[in-house]
């Protein structure tokens, strides 16, 4: 059965955002207590960017910014992709490779409802594995090959 980004993935989510104006330090410091790789980034509710690890690293390490004094809108991705909630884990797995991403805004009638990791990605294809699986060994000792030689 293929997964869907909700409720399979994605679900009932305590989404962590901040506004674009806001200090990278204290995007660093959100995502640091609530232990996550990206946040959204949100003016008047809507989705403008996302901020990453690697937006950190990349654009502001790397150029050796002051984190203090460094908005969000500086160095965040902008106009991130979306996807949608009835998409499967195989769709959002496809855009995160395709695009070199690892985190994927999950959005519903323009409001931003979730955000889908890879790690999450990487869970559901491992339940569907282990599922596959133990269908497999079901069949394969029920299914009266116990008569062969």
């Amino acid at each position: 059965m293929a997964r869907l980004i909700v409720p399979d993935v994605v679900s009932k989510q305590d989404l962590s955002s901040l506004s674009p104006n806001e200090t990278v330090l204290a995007a660093a410091k959100l995502m640091t207590r609530r232990k996550i790789g990206a946040l959204l980034i949100l003016d008047d509710e809507k989705l403008v960017g996302i901020l990453s690890e690697r937006d950190i690293a990349g654009r502001l390490v790397a150029e050796e910014k002051a984190p203090g004094e460094t908005r969000i809108a500086e160095i965040m991705t902008p106009k991130p992709e979306t996807i949608g909630p009835k998409a499967s884990v195989m769709d959002a797995l496809q855009r995160m490779q395709e695009g070199g991403f690892r985190h994927l805004p999950v959005e519903e009638d323009s409001k931003i409802i979730g955000m889908v990791s890879i790690r999450d990605i990487y869970a559901a294809v491992r339940e569907d594995l282990e599922e596959a699986v133990l269908e497999r060994e079901a069949f394969i000792s029920g299914s009266g090959m116990a008569g062969l030689p």
